[in-house]
């Protein structure tokens, strides 16, 4: 996939004043400072497009990005942010839940994991969450270069096993980095490929 075009559409507060049209949209979520923005600005070639920031937590809204006006590329607030309190925690986990679960126009929810650290609780208890709801998946392992080739893969089979105890097909699962550019035609044509499909299920 070339994306020619990508632009900020809207934040939003809650899933029901997000975009009125049916494009559909892939959500991007992980635990703060998983390098969500730098990924988002790596995938569509724009290093201004989502807002990095050197203090951890900082997306409190649903962000959409129309790319190539076919499709939405959705910005989610991280969960895991310790140093929130305990409400704004809350009314985020409501926001994502909701979301998640209410928005049809979502067909992919791309889990952010930073692949030095693995899987935390936090991570565990999301994706298995997802699985619970029957909403489709994938992984995207950040920060790849960090731990060079040999190691990156070694980390992955071992993230990816943990897996096995509960999940009799494992998901999808990109290995990236930003800084190299790592992965991005990987997600970018298996975006391609399920809007395809979902363009001649119409």
């Amino acid at each position: 996939m070339d994306i020619k075009k990508a632009e900020f559409v809207i934040s939003s507060p809650t899933w029901t004043q997000c975009p009125k049209d049916i494009k559909p949209e892939y959500a991007f979520i992980g635990r703060s400072n998983v390098g969500k923005s730098s990924l988002i600005n790596m995938l569509c070639n724009n290093k201004s497009l989502a807002k990095t920031s050197a203090t951890p937590g900082k997306t409190l809204l649903i962000n959409h990005f129309i790319i190539n006006n076919e499709w939405y590329l959705v910005d989610l607030p991280g969960y895991g942010y310790a140093k929130r309190s305990k409400s704004v925690q809350k009314k985020l986990e409501q926001m994502i839940t909701s979301y998640i679960l209410q928005r049809e126009q979502l067909v992919n929810v791309f889990v952010l994991i930073d692949i030095r650290h693995g899987f935390q609780t936090v991570d565990r208890n999301f994706i298995d969450w997802l699985g619970r709801s029957g909403i489709p998946f994938s992984i995207v392992f950040t920060k790849a270069d960090k731990l060079g080739t040999q190691k990156a893969q070694m980390a992955v089979e071992t993230y990816m096993k943990e897996l096995n105890d509960t999940w009799e097909e494992l998901p999808p699962y990109f290995v990236t980095s930003s800084d190299k550019k790592l992965g991005r035609e990987g997600i970018l044509d298996y975006i391609e490929k399920i809007n395809l499909t979902l363009n001649n299920n119409e």
